[in-house]
């Protein structure tokens, strides 16, 4: 797959070098945003021990919070599983940055296993008023 001869998007699955990427991991989550939502009434501690600031910061300013923070819950276990790791994972280093389309930044422990396999990961976040849903690949550089 090549550039398309109009214009300087790269073809699906082309990494921006033009070699083709290696998929190395796929994981996806489904988030119920009452769940979250009750769980942060009864723990407020909760948001700090799974979301960055900048997550916390940039759900608060949005009109149901929980919705966002379930949607980012639900990626950041996506990109667990993507990657393979483990349960017991520290949800907190994994930081979904607002984009179109979202960003992931991985920090401290998970950003070492992603960089020592050359790994990156892409997420796709959706949510309605019920449900949030996220989607994790992890690719090789």
């Amino acid at each position: 797959m090549g550039r398309h001869e109009d214009s300087n998007r790269l073809a699906i699955g082309e990494a921006p070098t033009g070699r083709p990427r290696r998929p190395a991991g796929i994981g996806i989550d489904l988030v119920d945003i009452s769940r979250v939502e009750r769980a942060l009434e009864r723990r407020p501690r909760l948001a700090g021990r799974l979301f960055t600031e900048r997550e916390i910061e940039y759900a608060g300013a949005r009109r149901r919070p929980a919705r966002h923070l379930a949607a980012r819950f639900a990626a950041k276990e996506a990109v667990v599983k993507a990657l393979g790791l483990g349960p017991g994972t520290s949800l907190k280093q994994i930081e979904v940055i607002p984009g179109s389309p979202p960003e992931v930044e991985l920090h401290d422990e998970v950003g070492r296993v992603a960089a020592s396999l050359e790994l990156t990961v892409t997420v796709s976040l959706t949510h309605e008023r019920e449900m949030a849903a996220a989607v994790a690949i992890a690719e090789g550089r």
